[in-house]
């Protein structure tokens, strides 16, 4: 069969050449080694429920009586659902017409968007409008919509963190724009570069693009770092003098694991600026129930903020949202999630208890895992102060460099496919989409795994590093500690 216009040298080229960092040699190796009995460790991605995270009683509850209504016709209801569940359903279930099988307004359901701005208030101390909240499926959606307004051809450019994570090159890529990347500071345990930054600003423009907007990732993905205050500050100031868009990535800000570094939202920072800095920078800000202690992935609820967007603006996304309308039962996820059952009702003892576990949980294994790569040798990393990654650097020996060239694989995916092939653990190498400093090779873990497991995992890491390291010795190349 001759294919014309559906075959491979016909398609949109942006398309052909966006990055997907989930295919590939890696993952096809997982996949045989899985076939043949070997067991793998799925450490690759942020994907809590895959790895044995179980979901959050209370918004299941009400998620299966919203999909379900029938059952509150059931007198023996009470006996199955907690009373408190019953009545968040009835109130989803009043807020859009039709139940869940009902599609909603293109911005979501107002009264979803308005407990997300209630969130907001309690969260940051300023009031939030939900006629500036438009509902998505998952981050990833909203993040497509305001990139795809942004940018308007090759020379529109977008500044993303390095390392990145792959949605936003992959979507500046989709929509025919320019990543300008700007590098966060290993050395400084991944904070802001901001003579990087201006660097990258400079550059950008001497090569004629147009910088539009500036990506932020708070806690950071893969690198997950917290920033401080000063830090937002300095990036708001550099945002307004430049002119550029803030987009700020805030999906894991209830994932923290240490005290020195609180989360603390970029809009609660610009508005503790106040006037006129808290009135002039443009700000849009992204959250999920996708990711977070939550860890519904497979449902896809998500929501961004328009801070100081200009309001025919705004009528513009709204034609965009419009050409697909998120899914009801993600828009309800994402109002259990910013208003979880509060204390003195009848599902806040255990809501409160399971939430804590998932994060005591998580925490825990931050440290294990950081200090399992921190006694390897070779190998350093920052701890994990937030999100679910570790990414650690590997000094490679050059031995091992060159075995990887001569095998035709890039460095990092060469230590990879060993690990994955000596222990089961998939993990990403850097080069896999999320980018890294020249001449620095890095592998992206989550710290997801269970927690009864994590121990095993580690010493089976450390076992076959120094295994490798030992193949490949280069007494030489020993990496010194951060």
């Amino acid at each position: 069969m001759e294919y014309k216009v559906m075959g491979p040298d016909s398609l949109n080229p942006n398309v052909k050449n966006t990055v997907n960092t989930l295919t590939g040699e890696l993952f096809l190796r997982a996949f045989e080694l899985q076939k043949e009995g070997k067991k793998i460790i799925f450490a690759h991605a942020g994907n809590p429920h895959a790895l044995g995270q179980k979901p959050l009683t209370f918004p299941r509850q009400v998620m299966a009586l919203c999909q379900a209504p029938f059952l509150m016709d059931n007198p023996h209801v009470g006996l199955l659902f907690p009373s408190d569940a019953i009545a968040r359903a009835k109130e989803y279930l009043a807020m859009n017409p039709g139940g869940v099988g009902a599609s909603s307004v293109a911005k979501g359901i107002l009264g979803v968007r308005q407990e997300i701005a209630d969130f907001i208030l309690e969260r940051d101390g300023y009031p939030s409008d939900p006629e500036t909240i438009f509902l998505t499926d998952g981050t990833s959606s909203g993040v497509q919509k305001v990139l795809n307004l942004l940018i308007r051809n090759e020379k529109d450019g977008i500044m993303v963190p390095i390392p990145k994570y792959p949605l936003y090159s992959a979507a500046i890529s989709l929509f025919g724009g320019t990543l300008v990347p700007y590098y966060l500071s290993e050395e400084a345990n991944w904070q802001l570069d901001f003579t990087d930054l201006q660097k990258s600003i400079l550059a950008a423009r001497r090569e004629g693009i147009t910088v539009q907007g500036l990506v932020l990732i708070n806690p950071g993905n893969p690198t997950s770092q917290c920033l401080t205050e000063a830090d937002l500050k300095g990036l708001i100031e550099l945002c307004i003098k430049e002119t550029l868009v803030l987009l700020v990535d805030e999906v894991y800000q209830q994932n923290i694991y240490q005290d020195d570094h609180p989360f603390i939202s970029a809009r609660k920072v610009l508005m503790d600026m106040g006037q006129p800095t808290s009135s002039t920078l443009e700000l849009i800000s992204f959250h999920s129930a996708s990711k977070g202690f939550l860890g519904e992935c497979g449902q896809r609820g998500g929501y961004f903020e328009l801070t100081n967007i200009h309001p025919k603006t705004v009528d513009e996304l709204y034609k965009v949202a419009s050409i697909s309308v998120g899914n009801v039962s993600g828009q309800i996820l994402m109002g259990l999630m910013v208003k979880p059952p509060r204390p003195g009702t009848v599902s806040y003892p255990r809501y409160a208890a399971e939430s804590q576990s998932i994060l005591d949980s998580l925490r825990l294994k931050a440290h294990i895992m950081t200090d399992g790569f921190n006694e390897s040798e070779n190998v350093i990393c920052n701890f994990t102060e937030g999100a679910l990654f570790c990414f650690p650097q590997v000094k490679l020996p050059e031995a091992a460099i060159a075995a990887a060239q001569e095998a035709g694989k890039a460095p990092d995916l060469f230590y990879c496919l060993k690990l994955l092939e000596a222990t089961g653990l998939l993990t990403v190498p850097g080069s896999g989409g999320y980018d890294q400093k020249e001449g620095t090779f890095h592998i992206r873990a989550t710290i997801l795994p269970a927690e009864e497991d994590m121990p095993r995992i580690m010493d089976s890491f450390k076992k076959f590093n120094n295994d490798f390291m030992c193949q490949f010795r280069d007494s030489d190349n020993i990496l010194p500690r951060l």
